[in-house]
């Protein structure tokens, strides 16, 4: 199978029709994406799905899932392939937003819970409590359901990297059922793709979380197109491993716009297979691999 690129010079419309066919969906049925929806509009919060325009929204929301973003849609950093929005200063927290999502969680019926946010590196800890008080808010309602995070590294610039290690054990402590933080990229490729974080300083964070923790699944997660080479994958996949990391998840980075950084490489499905029976190799206990793969893609599939 072919290897597929972006030029630059195309116009938008060229380099949407040039998308290989694999990373086409459909968008899913109307009403049940409308509940969804609704149920976060009428309450004023945000979903990584509609921020991050993830292609997978239209099947969680058929399913009646979503993963939550904290502390509102504005990022206080400037990653190079991000969608969310950024470039001025985010909106004050909502004090009101754990029980919000609480409720949201509660109408939805949902038994497990993604939790992710924004960076905001405006706030003293990092945003760390946003995460906390939710969880607290959800068990309130449903005290079954089980809540994955999916946390920003908790670095806001100037902070000593045992203020940055209190947070994550702030957040370890709430015991989530799963500790996310993604690595993104390859080593190589972090300051043009990552602007604002560091390769060690994630891998730092799932370090700790095991070392808090050590009964916590840690898990992280790649975005491919950038420029990487299969050999980098695969150092990546070594790192986190040594960490600790016990599940990863392998994606296709798709360009949101001109704004935002070029795709270098369309991965096909059959690579895409290559390294996840890698990553089962390595010895990580759960590896989501293919095209459309997101973070918090299946994420409470038990394998």
């Amino acid at each position: 199978m072919p290897s597929y690129s972006q030029s630059s010079d195309r116009t938008w419309r060229e380099q949407i029709t040039a998308m290989p066919p694999w990373l086409r969906r459909p968008l899913g049925k109307a009403s049940e994406i409308s509940t969804v929806q609704r149920i976060i509009k009428q309450r004023n919060i945000h979903t990584i799905c509609e921020e991050g325009r993830c292609p997978n929204r239209g099947e969680c929301y058929a399913q009646k899932t979503a993963t939550f973003l904290l502390m509102g849609p504005t990022c206080t950093r400037a990653c190079g392939f991000c969608q969310v929005d950024k470039g001025h200063a985010p909106m004050p927290l909502d004090p009101q937003e754990p029980q919000k999502i609480a409720e949201a969680v509660q109408l939805l019926g949902l038994d497990y819970v993604v939790l992710t946010s924004v960076a905001r590196d405006d706030l003293p800890d990092g945003g760390a409590g946003g995460f906390t008080a939710t969880m607290a808010a959800i068990r309130q309602v449903r005290p079954t359901a089980q809540i994955e995070v999916l946390t920003p590294d908790f670095w806001s610039g100037k902070d000593a990297q045992s203020q940055q290690r209190e947070r994550v054990a702030a957040v370890v402590a709430a015991r989530p059922a799963c500790y996310n933080h993604n690595i993104e990229t390859v080593r190589r490729l972090q300051d043009p793709v990552r602007r604002g974080a560091k390769y060690a300083r994630s891998l730092a964070v799932l370090q700790w979380v095991k070392e808090l923790d050590p009964t916590i699944p840690t898990k992280s997660g790649l975005m491919l197109g950038h420029g990487e080479t299969e050999g980098e994958i695969v150092e990546t996949l070594r790192d986190l491993r040594a960490m600790g990391c016990d599940r990863v998840t392998l994606g296709q980075y798709m360009r949101p716009s001109f704004a935002h950084l070029p795709v270098q490489r369309y991965w096909t499905p059959e690579e895409f297979e290559k390294l996840g029976a890698i990553a089962r190799s390595l010895g990580f206990s759960r590896v989501r691999s293919g095209p459309l793969v997101r973070s918090s893609y299946h994420a409470g599939a038990t394998s």
